[in-house]
């Protein structure tokens, strides 16, 4: 199995926690995305949109970090990264697609560049980026206020989680003060306390710069 990423990109984050809950060993094969190595001609074979994470398996080959996830719970139930009951199925499905869909493309390296093409000033890209997020996070932290812990929906990890962790990092690096955000934030430190997000996390990877 190899998965293509770049260690500061949240989808390929995502799916390095999956992997490692699973037990799942990958070979990490990194593009940077900020000197274009996901435009060379060989990757956009294997991935038009040239975007990370692609997954690679027995000449297989998965795009799009939520639909990896869910097949890796397909083909690796054990644990499982979504709840049995088809209702919250859909309540972890919707939180997850909250920061997938709603936040993270709407702030990416890809979005950002085209402002700063289009004469926005650094600090005004830098604004977006955390209106963003703020704006977002701020849903999502309503969406599981209600909900039991300490993860986003229960005492397990689940595809909420994996997207939380990532988005939250992003956060950050955008400046959002997330102390606004104490529901997300107990989560987070519970997947944390994790072996399997510790060892996903940015600084863990061998292409950090």
């Amino acid at each position: 199995m190899k998965l293509h990423g770049y260690f500061r990109s949240s989808a390929a984050y995502r799916v390095r926690i999956a992997l490692n809950l699973k037990g799942l060993t990958a070979e990490h094969l990194p593009h940077h995305l900020r000197k274009g190595e996901q435009s060379a001609p060989a990757y956009l074979a294997l991935n038009p949109q040239g975007l990370v994470p692609t997954l690679e398996k027995s000449g297989a080959v998965l795009t799009q970090s939520l639909a990896i996830i869910e097949w890796l719970d397909e083909t690796h139930p054990s644990p499982p990264l979504l709840p049995k009951d088809p209702l919250r199925r859909a309540k972890v499905r919707a939180f997850a697609l909250a920061i997938a869909c709603d936040i993270h493309p709407v702030q990416n390296l890809k979005v950002l560049a085209r402002l700063r093409q289009l004469g926005l000033a650094e600090e005004q890209v830098t604004e977006w980026a955390a209106w963003v997020n703020r704006e977002g996070l701020s849903a999502c932290e309503a969406l599981v206020k209600g909900e039991k812990g300490p993860f986003c929906f229960g005492d397990k990890p689940t595809m909420a989680d994996l997207c939380l962790v990532p988005q939250l990092a992003n956060a950050r690096r955008f400046g959002v003060d997330v102390s606004a955000f104490p529901r997300l934030l107990e989560a987070e430190a519970a997947g944390k306390e994790m072996k399997a997000f510790a060892d996903a996390a940015p600084d863990r990877q061998s292409d950090a710069e």
